[in-house]
C-alpha cells in the first residue's frame, strides 16, 4: 500500500469521526474512483437534517450507521498490522457499546466478523492479537467470550500454534466458571480444546482435556457413553500413562461397565498380565478398532504389575525370581524391567546383582483405596515403634554421658561439663541402624 494511503484510526473525536475513520479505512479495499460513491451513504447518515439532534445524541442513528459500517467488513483491509488492530479495536469498542451484547442480531453481527477474520487469507499473527483483544473487552460473562475463543483456538489448532495461546486448564476452568452458557456448550469448548491438541499432535494435554470432558457430561446421556470410550482409549494409547484409577472414578466410564474397553481398564487397575492375555485372546478385533498397540499395552501391564509388586515390598529385599515370575520374563531380563518402571516414575529402589534382588525405597501404587491404606497404617505405626525405640536409646545414651562426665569432673578438680553434650557415636550409630 502507497503511504498516501495510509490511514491512522485513532479512538480519539467524536463519534462521526470515528466513524469517518472506519469508513476511510474499508473505503482503501476499494478502487479509487469508487471510493466517493462508497463513503456518501454513510456521510448522509452522519449529516445533521434541519430539526435533527447531533447523532452523537440520536443512538438510532448511531446504531443504523454501525451497523452498515459492521456490513462492509469482509476482510481485515489493507493496511499495515498496527491499521488493521485499530480499525478493529475501534469498531469492537463501538459494538461493545452501542449493540446488547445478549440480542441474536448482535451474535450475528459477532458470528460474521469472526468468519471474516478467520478466513481471511493472510495476517495470521494480527489475527490473534485482534480476537486477543476483542476478548478481554468483552464482559467476563458474556457468552460472546465464547465464541471469540473457539475462533482463536481453531486458527491456532489450524496453525499447529495452541503453544502461542498459552491456555492453562486453570484459566479454561475460571472462564466456564464465569460464562453464562449452557452447559452443553461448556461441554462443546473442552471437547475443542482437547481436539485442538490432538490435531497438533499432544496427545498427553488432549487427555487431560478429554478427562475434564467426560466429567462435565451427564453420565447416562449417549454422548457420555461415546465420550467414556474414547478417554479409555486414550489413556491406554498413552505410553507413559499409569493413573487408570483417575479414570476409574468417573461416573461416565463406570456407566460403560458392559463395555469391553472398561473390562480392558479394569485390568489395568486391579489385575496382571494373565489377565490381559486372556482379554486379549477373547477380544481378538479390540485392539485393531481403537488402536492400540499389543507390544505397549503388554509394556504398561508389566510395568504397573511391577509397581504394585515393589509398593506391597517397600523397604524390604524382592527378589529377581518373584519379579521375573510376577512378568512373565526370563530373570536375565528383571534388570531391564526394573530400570525402566524406575525410569517412568513408578519405583525407586536400588538393584543388587550379587543378592539378585531390589530393594525398594518408594513405589506407586495403582489405586488407592482400602487395602493401601490398611497397607500404609502398618507402616506408620511400625515406623512409629521404630523412633520410639530411637528415642529411648538416644535418651539412655545421653543419661550415661552425662554422669560420666559428671564423675570425670569431680575426679579432675575441675569444673564440671554440661550435662548437653553431644550425642555419643555409639547412638548415632545405633540411630542409623
Amino acid at each position: 500500500m502507497a503511504a498516501a494511503d495510509s490511514v491512522s484510526v485513532f479512538a480519539e473525536g467524536t463519534f462521526s469521526e470515528q466513524i469517518r475513520e472506519l469508513v476511510d479505512y474499508l473505503a482503501l479495499s476499494q478502487p479509487e474512483d469508487q471510493r466517493p460513491a462508497f463513503v456518501q451513504p454513510f456521510a448522509d447518515v452522519l449529516e445533521i437534517a434541519d430539526g435533527q439532534p447531533p447523532i452523537e445524541e440520536d443512538e438510532p442513528r448511531r446504531t443504523k450507521v454501525l451497523t452498515m459500517v459492521l456490513g462492509e467488513v469482509k476482510g481485515l483491509g489493507d493496511g499495515s498490522e498496527k491499521e488493521i488492530e485499530g480499525f478493529f479495536n475501534l469498531l469492537f469498542s463501538h459494538l461493545i457499546t452501542l449493540l446488547p451484547l445478549g440480542e441474536p442480531e448482535t451474535k450475528a453481527h459477532l458470528a460474521a466478523l469472526l468468519e471474516t477474520i478467520s478466513t481471511s487469507s493472510n495476517h495470521t499473527p494480527i489475527k490473534y492479537r485482534i480476537l486477543t483483544n476483542l476478548f478481554n473487552a468483552l464482559p467476563r460473562r458474556s457468552s460472546l467470550r465464547l465464541h471469540v475463543y473457539k475462533t482463536l483456538l481453531e486458527i491456532a489448532s489450524e496453525h499447529d500454534e495452541l503453544a502461542l495461546l498459552s491456555l492453562s486448564r486453570q484459566e479454561v476452568e475460571k472462564w466456564l466458571s464465569e460464562w453464562d452458557v449452557a452447559p452443553e456448550d461448556k461441554s462443546d469448548f473442552i471437547q475443542l480444546i482437547a481436539s485442538g491438541y490432538t490435531k497438533c499432535g499432544q496427545p498427553e494435554t488432549s487427555y487431560e482435556y478429554t478427562i475434564s470432558y467426560v466429567r462435565s457430561l451427564s453420565p447416562s446421556s449417549p454422548t457420555a457413553q461415546a465420550a467414556a470410550i474414547d478417554a479409555i482409549a486414550a489413556a491406554l494409547r498413552l505410553p507413559l500413562l499409569f493413573d487408570f484409577d483417575t479414570l476409574f472414578r468417573l461416573d461416565a466410564v463406570v456407566a460403560a461397565k458392559d463395555h469391553e474397553l472398561f473390562a480392558l481398564l479394569r485390568i489395568f487397575l486391579n489385575d496382571g498380565l494373565p489377565e490381559y492375555k486372556a482379554w486379549e485372546e477373547s477380544h481378538p478385533d479390540a485392539l485393531t478398532k481403537y488402536n492400540l498397540d499389543k507390544a505397549q499395552l503388554e509394556r504398561k501391564i508389566r510395568l504397573v504389575t511391577l509397581a504394585t509388586l515393589g509398593f506391597q515390598n517397600i523397604g524390604h529385599e524382592l527378589p529377581y525370581v518373584t519379579i521375573a515370575s510376577a512378568l512373565q520374563v526370563d530373570p536375565s531380563e528383571v534388570e531391564r524391567w526394573v530400570i525402566d518402571v524406575i525410569r517412568v516414575g513408578l519405583i525407586s529402589g536400588r538393584l543388587s546383582q550379587t543378592s539378585q534382588t531390589l530393594h525398594v525405597v518408594r513405589a506407586t501404587p495403582r489405586a488407592f483405596e482400602r487395602p493401601q491404606w490398611e497397607l500404609l497404617e502398618k507402616r506408620l505405626l511400625a515406623w512409629k515403634s521404630g523412633i520410639a525405640s530411637v528415642l529411648d536409646v538416644v535418651a539412655v545414651a545421653r543419661k550415661r554421658g552425662g554422669v560420666e562426665a559428671v564423675t570425670s569432673a569431680s575426679t579432675s578438680n575441675v569444673p564440671p561439663v554440661s550435662t548437653e553434650t553431644p550425642t555419643p557415636a555409639g547412638v548415632a550409630q545405633t540411630a542409623a541402624a
